[in-house]
């Protein structure tokens, strides 16, 4: 029985939505400026197209200037970064974000250190990532900053809270650690080889994870009352044939211990575009010199 409060991640979205469309607006009226955000395809993998596709909708409803590059799934490296080069120093480009994965022939090391940092609304350029680290301001992953939000919507102030990152990646795990620490949480991080990872996961306050493992957390992992930000989705096919979502955490066994709890889907999932309307507008902002107005004034 789910006794712990759900946390609405299509609603908190779409708040951020109306907010970036505010910031959007009050932008074009005040200084004719209109934020762009550039996003490059290559290749045409079901999923990425379809994510893309809704970056895209998502984009124009908020107001800004989207464009889309589909490209090939042969093309060379050279040509791509050749691509990047321009969207550089193209001044209506205030965001480039390129959909991964990328085919094996091309390096993604590469194509993301092409990135001028002061348009990597992905978060993933290595200046980027050491301005995380270091507590100063910075872009940051759209997935991470999107938790954080979903976290806070349950508790605004986490400091001194015991968190615990299950996953160490570098687009998730690590920068959610950083943004924990920034924020006053005392921080594990854990992964697939913790020793007593149930013992450890029983420690949080506030659990994230991100492992990409079907309900590999089960519900006597969870502290009574912990928030459980689950940021797996996972795809499974059911006896029906038709493929069903679930999270890394097992969600009905986590519910009824957990305080609150993100489902899948309709938890981080929407978040993640809703951060990265808000970075190519905080991007946007910096290129120019200019304080966002409006409700992303104090984000910036």
């Amino acid at each position: 029985m789910t006794t712990a409060r759900i946390i609405d991640g299509e609603t908190i979205a779409a708040r951020i939505r109306r907010e970036v469309a505010e910031t959007v607006a009050a932008l074009k009226s005040r200084h004719a400026l209109v934020p762009g955000v550039a996003v490059i395809l290559v290749g045409e993998d079901p999923a990425s197209s379809l994510y893309v596709r809704n970056k895209e909708r998502r984009a124009a409803e908020a107001g800004l200037r989207s464009c889309q590059h589909r490209l090939p799934s042969a093309i060379a490296e050279a040509e791509l970064l050749a691509l990047i080069a321009a969207l550089n120093r193209d001044p209506a480009v205030h965001g480039i974000l390129v959909q991964l994965p990328l085919p094996p022939h091309i390096s993604t090391r590469n194509v993301i250190e092409a990135i001028d940092p002061m348009k990597d609304v992905d978060g993933f350029h290595p200046l980027n990532v050491g301005r995380l680290a270091r507590g100063e301001p910075a872009l940051v992953p759209c997935t991470p900053a999107g938790c954080l939000a979903l976290a806070r919507s349950v508790i605004s102030d986490l400091s001194g809270r015991e968190a615990v990152v299950i996953g160490r990646s570098s687009t998730v795990g690590r920068p959610m650690a950083q943004l924990l620490l920034q924020h006053d949480c005392t921080v594990t991080m854990a992964h697939s080889r913790t020793r007593n990872l149930p013992e450890v996961a029983r420690r949080a306050e506030l659990l994230v994870v991100a492992v990409g493992r079907p309900e590999m957390v089960r519900g006597d992992w969870i502290r009574p009352g912990a928030i459980v930000i689950d940021v797996g989705i996972n795809r499974i096919e059911t006896g029906a044939g038709r493929p069903r979502l679930i999270g890394d955490v097992a969600f009905a066994e986590a519910a009824a211990i957990a305080g609150a709890i993100t489902p899948v889907p309709g938890g981080v999932g929407p978040m993640t575009i809703a951060m990265l309307l808000r970075n190519t507008v905080a991007a946007a902002c910096r290129q120019t010199g200019l304080v966002c107005p409006g409700p992303l004034g104090s984000w910036q």
